[in-house]
């Protein structure tokens, strides 16, 4: 039983300040939204993005990536399991960034657009940068003092009275 409990302390400790929770809602909300779009507009954000990007088996990836992101985006906005939730979205943006964007920067003929070369790239890939920096920062820190997080954590390292 101690042990599991030293698992999820493990998970879910976090000594960051309840401004924290700044960062879980925006980077929570953009994985939530982005995720519901893919399935309201699948051709163009969802499995067709995924076939124009050349990922193997797109309507099975693009749904499923949508999946993960509205689930990891509602953990991350509720700041429960935080560092287990950002670690597939870190994948995911570096996923993002190597088959949409890097094409941008190597001035090949853009995916998504007809723009190329440095500032293309920093522009075209912002919010992936921004939602990669987010997530990189929760892993480190945590969910913040007001998370379900910190709540279970404290939970789990209080003494039971017998």
């Amino acid at each position: 039983m101690s042990d599991q409990r030293s698992r999820l302390t493990r998970v879910t400790a976090t000594t960051a300040p309840g401004a924290v929770i700044w960062i879980r809602a925006y980077v929570g909300a953009v994985f939530f939204f982005e995720g519901i779009q893919k399935f309201l507009y699948p051709d163009r954000l969802g499995a067709g993005r995924f076939d124009k990007a050349g990922i193997p088996a797109p309507e099975f990836f693009g749904p499923f990536d949508g999946v993960f992101e509205i689930i990891c985006g509602v953990l991350i906005l509720a700041g429960l399991f935080t560092r287990a939730a950002v670690v597939p979205m870190i994948v995911n943006m570096l996923g993002a960034l190597l088959i949409t964007k890097l094409p941008i920067l190597w001035g090949e003929a853009a995916l998504f657009t007809d723009e190329s070369g440095w500032w293309d790239f920093i522009h075209e890939s912002r919010t992936d940068l921004a939602q990669l920096c987010g997530s990189m920062f929760l892993l480190i820190v945590g969910a913040g003092a007001w998370s379900l997080d910190a709540r279970l954590s404290r939970s789990t390292t209080t003494p039971t009275s017998r």
